[in-house]
């Protein structure tokens, strides 16, 4: 079993800050959703090893699912919070009203891969619930604050997952 690592290749305690202070309105998260195509590109030709938001020190990671209804590979750069062995990702969406189509996939097909680091690892999905759930969603805030404010903008509840190397 391979770990996923915990690669950072920034480190910036004030560009972290002003990042998250970006992204905690809703034109910077905008500006960020706009990124995602482009990060997609980066870490996808980096092996994982570099990510738009890189500089800022937060962990990221690639996250191959396979499409519920078309049965083909997505990629979805995201952010992580270790749990252990097993890392958190959320469908905060930005706070945005509908679920991103990476947690509807993870649900459907929940034995997926993960980019890091230049490390491939097979992993297992868990949609967490209950105090699970919200354990998960905390270890991202501490992460990340600006999740706190993702919450606040929606009513629906966000999903949160466990990767577990398989």
């Amino acid at each position: 079993m391979t770990a996923i690592p915990d690669y950072r290749w920034g480190n910036s305690a004030t560009l972290n800050k002003a990042a998250a202070k970006l992204a905690s309105t809703k034109p910077g998260s905008w500006a960020i959703r706009k990124l995602m195509p482009l990060d997609r590109k980066v870490m996808l030709r980096t092996n994982g090893r570099r990510s738009v938001l890189g500089p800022v020190g937060v962990q990221s990671l690639l996250l191959e699912t396979i499409g519920r209804k078309s049965g083909q590979k997505r990629l979805s750069p995201l952010l992580f919070a270790r749990d252990g062995d097993a890392v958190i990702v959320v469908g905060s969406n930005f706070g945005q009203e509908k679920h991103p189509a990476w947690t509807g996939n993870l649900i459907a097909h929940p034995e997926v891969r993960v980019i890091s680091g230049g490390v491939e690892v097979p992993v297992r999905a868990e949609l967490l619930a209950g105090e699970e759930a919200e354990s998960g969603w905390q270890k991202m805030v501490d992460s990340l604050s600006v999740y706190a404010v993702y919450r606040t903008r929606t009513d629906r509840e966000i999903r949160v997952f466990r990767l577990t190397p398989r």
